[in-house]
């Protein structure tokens, strides 16, 4: 005889089966959760009405305004990445570097965390990348794996450095503000960067011959007028980051005001190079409708999902599962990051963001640790599942458009090296948790006297409750 207490473990046992069979993740969800609702109001383990919440909490996803900046930031770095921005930055920067050792490596690097910041998605940085990179890394000696390595995991750093979507999507289920995400994020994405070129750097002085610098004959252009252009093509793009990230970080604009400004600037910035064109606009339009229109049919399957698991105590049960881990809050840590390191595998960075991170952090904020944190920590786990062989799917991007030349296996090799130093990374920002909570602190240091609440006045003349509130 089925209790409630069998209902959770069912619950995630059948969105396990659903998810292997390789049914769309929304509509598993969504199914998962209608059967068991119709199941526990037969067994009459919830009333009726309790399912009357669900059109109320798909409305309150779709009037959501902090979800607006997905649509925006999307639509920003569509136009950037279609008008031929990362060709500029690659081709200067590697110039610009190609005369050393692993130079070219080097600019990938770079180039990679400047496109992570202004695209957004993980599939335009790698196939840009790839595209306009690997077949001269090809030409020019390069070792394969290497190559296709360093372009698969520095499309990945697109997941950390603000303004990253994962981090819209992890402050919206932790219950948090975007701005803070991004400031705990920057330590983090600062290190990635770091880590990716001390690999370079570890192998260009051991083994010269897998990363050579580039002929002199392939470099046209020295000095100023390489300077001038690498510039041309980076500190525009660099102010935009900025101004974006900028203001809130500074809580001047939210994300959703910051996204509208991103993307109008990003038009700015097309037309200033000449390359704003109808076209342009019409395929980053479509680029924004499936980016945004996948990420919200995801989120409803996932509110079908979750109140059918918080109406039969699923909270509960996960809580008693995991608070009883041993070793307390480090037992609890470690456990999570290897689940979620393994569930990467099969999962992509969304679906772990809405099916798993709303059961961990309540589990995590009632051990005492600080959600910011958590979530970034979670977000750097996370980029692992764009790297894992067989199913990365970085590793996909980069084989569908690299030449046939270039073995799988080579591929998949060339990335295990990358997936350690993300998972070095996790471990720094476990034992160094000022990585993250540095740049929470100066953005906390606000000035009190500059901040001013209008409180609204009673028939009595005495101050209300406040008309606004600020996270």
């Amino acid at each position: 005889m089925l209790t409630v207490e069998h209902m959770p473990p069912l619950m995630f046992g059948g969105i396990v089966v659903f998810l292997l069979i390789g049914f769309p993740v929304a509509f598993s969800l969504a199914a998962v959760g209608l059967f068991f609702g119709f199941l526990s109001v037969h067994l009459g383990f919830f009333p009726e009405v309790y399912l009357g919440n669900l059109p109320l909490r798909v409305f309150g996803i779709l009037s959501n305004d902090l979800l607006l900046a997905i649509p925006f930031f999307t639509l920003m770095g569509a136009i950037l990445e279609r008008s031929g921005l990362a060709e500029d930055l690659l081709e200067g920067t590697g110039q610009l570097f190609g005369g050393v050792p692993g130079g070219l490596a080097y600019a990938v690097v770079i180039v990679g965390a400047i496109l992570g910041a202004i695209t957004g998605t993980v599939a335009a940085s790698v196939i840009a990348m790839g595209m306009i990179s690997l077949p001269i890394m090809i030409r020019y000696g390069y070792d394969m794996r290497i190559a296709t390595g360093v372009i698969a995991a520095s499309g990945t750093i697109t997941q950390i450095i603000p303004p990253s979507l994962v981090l819209i999507i992890l402050a919206d289920q932790l219950g948090r503000s975007v701005g803070d995400m991004y400031a705990g994020a920057i330590g983090p994405a600062i290190l990635q960067v770091l880590l990716f070129l001390a690999f370079v750097t570890v192998v260009a002085l051991i083994a010269p011959h897998r990363v050579p610098p580039l002929p002199k004959e392939a470099r046209k252009q020295r000095g100023w007028p390489l300077i001038r252009r690498v510039l041309w093509g980076m500190v525009p793009s660099i102010i935009l980051i900025f101004i974006v990230v900028g203001t809130i970080f500074m809580g001047l604009a939210t994300p959703t005001e910051a996204g509208a400004m991103g993307a109008v600037g990003a038009a700015i910035l097309a037309a200033l190079n000449r390359r704003l064109t109808f076209a342009l606009i019409n395929q980053a339009l479509q680029n924004t409708m499936r980016i945004t229109s996948m990420v919200i049919f995801i989120l409803i399957g996932c509110t079908v999902f979750s109140l059918v698991f918080q109406g039969v105590d699923g909270s509960r049960w996960i809580e008693h599962l995991l608070s009883h881990v041993p070793g307390g809050q480090t037992g609890f840590l470690i456990f999570v990051n290897v689940f979620v390191f393994f569930l990467a595998f099969f999962l992509d960075f969304f679906e772990i963001a809405f099916i798993i991170v709303p059961l961990l952090a309540p589990v995590a904020d009632k051990l005492g640790i600080d959600l910011i944190w958590f979530g970034v920590l979670l977000c750097v786990n996370m980029q692992t599942s764009f790297m894992h062989p067989p199913f990365g799917f970085a590793l996909f991007y980069l084989r569908g458009i690299a030449p046939k030349e270039v073995l799988t296996r080579d591929i998949y090799l060339g990335a295990v090296p990358w997936v350690g130093l993300q998972l070095v990374l996790v471990a720094i920002v476990i034992v160094w948790p000022g990585s993250v909570t540095y740049w929470l602190d100066k953005r906390a240091n606000v000035d009190p006297s500059t901040i001013r609440i209008e409180l609204p006045k009673t028939d009595s003349g005495e101050n209300d409750a406040p008309a606004l509130s600020f996270k």
